[in-house]
């Protein structure tokens, strides 16, 4: 491996940043189900769940193409975001009684199982600036610039924990986003992208908004309609 080579180091640099713009989402489904946790337990949720989702996307980046060209794909995807937005949204309905039942084990396996579904799109991208490198190359530099990518991600999830802690309308909002990004899923599917593109316009926007007003109005109603539970088992 020749490190002195340009295109190695532009492919490097290009991974790293790819990776962190199109991690935002990921950040924020982190932040959301760490939350749920003990603070004790919080940032040990955050590294591992960090961790294991990179490593995940390093084996999806490495098939994406492949990945990307399966049909239904992401409308399942797309169905698991929609449950796991309504799921954050309602679990954030009572800190304490959610926290003293949160497990790491829980939560991890709610970031891998989003990330999953959220990175189909996003490793085509890293995939991308891979290919940019030298073929010997770009096996290496894929898994090393994913890696060194995990303390910025793992970064922008506390520091929006504590955002959620003191302002809890982000949580709305980050449910809002992963119905968002479902709906984008639903247009992009091999099986439904191009009666989309040719019935409706702006598809990704319209459906997305759709789908993410769907998630906040029925995870506020099953919250609405577990303190109402609560309240008459209390009486």
């Amino acid at each position: 491996m020749d490190f002195t080579s340009g295109a190695l180091w532009g492919a490097f640099g290009a991974i790293i940043a790819a990776n962190i713009l199109l991690s935002g989402d990921n950040a924020v489904v982190i932040a959301m189900a760490a939350r749920s946790l003990p603070q004790e337990q919080q940032k040990k949720a955050i590294f591992w769940g960090s961790a294991a989702a990179i490593v995940m996307r390093i084996v999806l980046t490495i098939v994406a193409v492949q990945l990307l060209q399966l049909p239904y794909l992401k409308v399942i995807g797309g169905v698991l975001l929609l449950w796991i937005g309504v799921q954050l949204l309602v679990d954030s309905e009572d800190d304490g009684e959610v926290k003293s039942h949160g497990t790491i084990g829980a939560a991890i396996r709610t970031i891998l199982v989003a990330d999953l579904v959220m990175s189909v799109d996003n490793v085509l991208a890293v995939a991308g600036a891979a290919d940019r490198a030298p073929e010997g190359a770009r096996l290496p530099l894929l898994i090393v610039g994913l890696a060194l990518s995990i303390p910025l991600i793992i970064a922008g999830s506390t520091l929006l924990m504590k955002i959620m802690d003191r302002f809890p309308i982000i949580i709305t909002l980050g449910a809002a986003l992963l119905g968002f990004l479902a709906g984008e899923m639903f247009v992009s599917d091999p099986f439904s992208r191009d009666w989309f593109h040719a019935n409706v316009p702006e598809a990704d926007f319209i459906v997305g908004g759709i789908c993410a007003v769907l998630v906040v109005v029925v995870g506020l109603w099953l919250q609405k309609r577990g303190k109402a539970a609560k309240g008459s088992a209390a009486e």
